[in-house]
């Protein structure tokens, strides 16, 4: 079972979202929050695997929630992000917060579905529309600059890793692609995210663009 809990200001969202889940025989809800303060106590309280967070809440937000419990020591509960808004400012802070994957409210019930389950197996998620945004944004910041030296000693194997990840390939995606196993795919994401100094993929990936290791 894959437990959730919903953080959501609006109560018929939390309901719709409560109904949508259990209607799966492997994901349960075992809290609602209507705002971050909530959702922090709940994740600590219920060790659920996925917080499904809003942005917008009163008092303590989905922002500030999401990085206080991506700080927390791991193994930790998974935050998917899921939110009306798809506005540069709140696309950025949510990632740089460190959510494990970030969702729009116009997403199909089964993408919702699907993204509970990639986040709870360990794996980050971006909506398309999202990824395209945050690709343009940083080719935006990035003209007219010069690529920047490699700051980290990355291996030939981490490299291209690292290019699969930014492309937004799954780990098994990047397994096929690059022909190595399962396995093998999750030791160097461990190992980039040491030499980066970041705490998950989608970290990482925001380090390659910003670096200027990964041209958009």
């Amino acid at each position: 079972m894959i437990r959730v809990v919903l953080a959501d200001d609006d109560v018929l969202v939390r309901q719709g979202l409560r109904v949508l889940l259990e209607s799966h025989a492997d994901l349960v809800v075992v809290g609602e929050a209507a705002d971050g303060a909530e959702a922090e106590r709940l994740a600590l309280d219920t060790l659920p695997d996925v917080v499904v967070m809003d942005v917008r809440m009163p008092g303590t937000d989905g922002i500030a929630a999401t990085r206080t419990i991506t700080g927390w020591a791991m193994p930790r509960p998974r935050v998917l992000v899921l939110t009306t808004f798809d506005l540069d400012d709140v696309v950025f802070d949510a990632l740089e917060a460190g959510a494990d994957g970030f969702l729009l409210k116009r997403s199909t019930p089964a993408e919702l579905v699907d993204g509970i389950r990639t986040v709870a197996a360990g794996e980050a998620l971006i909506a398309p529309a999202v990824t395209r945004r945050f690709l343009s944004h940083m080719a935006q910041r990035r003209a007219g600059t010069a690529p920047a030296d490699l700051p980290v000693p990355f291996t030939a194997r981490e490299t291209d890793v690292l290019r699969c990840l930014a492309d937004g390939l799954s780990n098994a995606e990047i397994a096929a692609r690059l022909f190595i196993g399962h396995e093998t795919v999750k030791t160097h994401i461990k190992r980039i995210c040491m030499k980066t100094g970041t705490r998950d993929r989608t970290q990482a990936v925001v380090w390659a663009y910003r670096s200027g290791f990964v041209a958009p």
